[in-house]
């Protein structure tokens, strides 16, 4: 039975988990992607160079063991480092809990090591260059076109799985053959970002705070940057694409833009002689939202991963949540391994309400760092948060953390309950019922009475 055929289109992040997991547990797997080998060329194209890794993502790596290994490529995040318009900074850590931080990681690194690892096993074989046109879901099939000879070639299987990403050939199959019922939505945010970059001081040192996720909320946009292991901050800017006095459409010379940073981001400015060439030399790309189902055809074909649900990044949940995929999937090949449909099919079941919920949470935060972050009465949210967690670890629990850090539960449940403290918390600030400075036994209490009497109204509504 080991010895069925597995071909898994892209060789990204989840392909790469999912070839080595499923390479430990013995089948024949074929991966085919559509780049070159980025261990041999640089390919990053505008993509993050760098992405946050945290909880939920490193159940992939202990599933395959690799959890020592990734901690080399982490540089944590204790919380977000807010920088107002005059240059001031207030450090907003994420957890009261001080063991709970997220990380900086390379996205090349964490995929190369994954890529190596995989290849150690003689049953998983890689192929690049080779892109995916179209898949034969009712006869397990793919067709690809070499790009160098551009030769076409087909590949069949026992089972094919796309790790292929938001532009997913097997996505587009699905729906193009219209042969069974396909629901499929891809919404765009009205901002798009572009990619930027602090470098190293002279020395090789790093230019401002390491240990943070920095973030320049400016209302209806904003800059954000990550640390990466060689001194540099990968900056990313987030910006309508044609509303506002400045929007990527009117940022046209180096005049404007450098106008646009002197005005809304002076001290990020001030780190970064190198903007203009970075700002014309990058594109300018679109952030969006895939959802669909099924994502499986009888015991054939699935997909996994951005393929199946692409989300914009404001969560840092995107990788994450791909390798928790690789980790729901392997325990349900533990209760059903031999029947594809039965297995295909309790994956979905499983895991579609949690991908869904994560894509909404991700919008959301969206508002919440270009906006909210900057807000009195979110700061004293914050503050309020941070002191329970550290008052009371086993009882309090932000949305934050639920979504981070609690990944023995799923992003629906941690949606709906950090949905109903947010609301919680907000209405008594707003209404003078708690504050800050109030006993935090008391506070708990409070905020836990309320945040039940939110999710008994959510119940009764059916919302959960």
């Amino acid at each position: 039975m080991k010895q069925q055929n597995i071909l898994i289109i892209g060789a990204g992040l989840c392909g790469s988990l999912l070839a080595l997991r499923l390479g430990q547990r013995g089948y024949n797997v074929n991966v085919y992607e559509m780049r070159p080998d980025l261990r041999k060329t640089d390919i990053s194209a505008g993509r993050s160079i760098n992405l946050a890794f945290s909880d939920r993502g490193n159940k992939g790596m202990k599933l395959v063991g690799m959890e020592e290994k990734v901690k080399a490529l982490c540089i944590p995040m204790n919380g977000r480092m807010l920088h107002d318009k005059e240059g001031n900074t207030f450090l907003s850590n994420y957890s009261g809990r001080e063991h709970e931080y997220i990380n900086s990681i390379s996205r090349g690194g964490l995929n190369a090591l994954l890529l190596d690892e995989a290849e150690t096993h003689e049953n998983v074989s890689i192929h690049f260059n080779k892109k995916c046109l179209s898949v034969d879901f009712e006869h397990t099939t793919a067709r690809f076109q070499d790009y160098d000879t551009k030769d076409e070639f087909i590949e069949d299987a026992d089972a094919i799985i796309a790790t292929d990403g938001a532009g997913s050939a097997l996505r587009r199959s699905y729906y193009l053959e219209r042969k069974f019922l396909f629901s499929f939505s891809q919404n765009y945010l009205t901002h798009g970002y572009k990619e930027l970059t602090i470098l190293p001081a002279e020395n090789g040192d790093y230019k401002t705070y390491k240990n943070a996720l920095h973030i320049w909320p400016r209302g209806d946009f904003m800059v954000i940057a990550l640390p990466n292991l060689d001194g540099s901050f990968t900056v990313t800017l987030f910006l309508s694409y044609d509303e506002g006095e400045y929007n990527f459409n009117n940022l046209t010379t180096p005049e404007i833009v450098t106008e646009f940073f002197q005005k809304e981001f002076p001290d990020a400015l001030a780190l970064m002689p190198n903007l203009i060439d970075d700002f014309f030399d990058n594109p300018t790309a679109p952030l969006g939202t895939v959802k669909c189902s099924p994502w499986h055809y009888k015991g054939n074909t699935l997909l996994m991963g951005d393929s199946a649900h692409a989300i914009v990044p404001f969560y840092g949940q995107g990788m994450n949540a791909s390798f928790e995929d690789v980790v729901e999937f392997d325990a349900v090949l533990d209760k059903y391994e031999g029947d594809w449909e039965r297995i295909f099919h309790e994956y979905e079941k499983t895991r579609k309400k949690d991908t869904d919920a994560i894509a909404d949470l991700a919008i959301d935060n969206f508002h919440e760092m270009k906006d909210h972050v900057a807000n009195p009465i979110f700061q004293e949210k914050r503050k309020i948060e941070m002191a329970l967690e550290k008052a009371f670890p086993d009882e309090y629990s932000s949305k934050y953390s639920l979504v981070t850090f609690n990944e023995h539960i799923g992003y629906r449940e941690a949606m709906l309950r950090g949905r109903a403290q947010d609301k919680a918390i907000l209405n008594m600030l707003d209404d003078g019922v708690i504050s800050p400075s109030d006993d935090l036994k008391e506070l708990l209490e409070t905020v836990k009475k309320e945040t039940e009497a939110i999710l008994e109204d959510d119940r009764v509504a059916g919302l959960k």
